[in-house]
């Protein structure tokens, strides 16, 4: 129950955000009226997937000192769970956007510099396969990572505040503010968050467990392979050495 209780509490929170975001009343805004049910699902996926690459760059750092294959898929797990929430992300921003500007994509600051976050970590786990050794490929991919996080920050926080944009908070286009976010709408918003925190980070540890679980079986898999061929070697050189002795006698 101990190691359980958080995922519990995830489940609970999501399904609650699910039902409670829909029925639930909303404040009737110009532009946005029923869609803004959606800041319960588009800006919870965003939190989740920042939280899971703020784990990543820990590990990263983590790896380079400590050297862990562990710590190593620790990283990249994490990634790879932070780029499903950061697509959801994306989607669920395109259908908002769909129903409120007009079209899925109208190439806003935010929505361009949204999914180029997005790339630089595809470009993470790309690197990481254009790598085969494996120390190497743990230090090149942390040192990747470390520059990364710093780079996804400015991307969605500092660079749209620089131009004029659509989106709520950025290029003085004002936010939600404390109106807009009533308390309706904050004894849903606040536990959407944490609930898709949660499951993000519960997807990250199922990741790494899967993981965990294929490198100790190719492992024997592995030994057993080098195992055959070097026997094949010393077969091949005995007989060599066998047709030596004959062709001597």
């Amino acid at each position: 129950m101990k190691k359980t209780w958080w995922k519990i509490l995830a489940s609970v929170l999501v399904v609650y955000t699910a039902i409670a975001g829909l029925l639930l009343g909303v404040p009737h805004l110009a532009i946005l009226n029923e869609t803004i049910r959606n800041l319960y699902f588009h800006v919870p996926m965003w939190f989740a997937m920042i939280v899971l690459f703020s784990i990543s760059v820990f590990y990263s750092v983590k790896s380079l000192s400590s050297k862990s294959e562990i710590d190593d898929m620790k990283a990249v797990e994490s990634v790879n769970a932070g780029i499903i929430f950061g697509v959801l992300g994306l989607i669920t921003g395109a259908i908002w956007a769909k129903y409120t500007w007009g079209q899925f994509w109208s190439f806003d600051p935010k929505q361009n510099f949204a999914a180029i976050s997005i790339l630089l970590y595809f470009a993470y786990l790309i690197l990481r396969n254009a790598i085969d050794e494996e120390q190497k490929r743990a230090k090149i991919s942390a040192i990747y990572n470390i520059f990364a996080f710093p780079m996804m920050v400015v991307l969605l926080f500092v660079l749209p505040r620089l131009k004029d944009s659509l989106h709520p908070g950025n290029g003085g286009n004002p936010g939600f503010n404390s109106y807009d976010l009533d308390s309706r709408m904050r004894m849903v918003f606040y536990p959407a968050c944490l609930g898709w925190i949660l499951v993000g980070y519960w997807v990250y540890t199922i990741r790494f467990r899967i993981r965990s679980i294929e490198t100790i079986m190719n492992t024997p898999y592995q030994n057993e392979t080098k195992s055959v061929q070097d026997s094949f070697v010393t077969a091949e050189n005995q007989s060599i050495t066998n047709e030596n002795k004959q062709q001597h006698n």
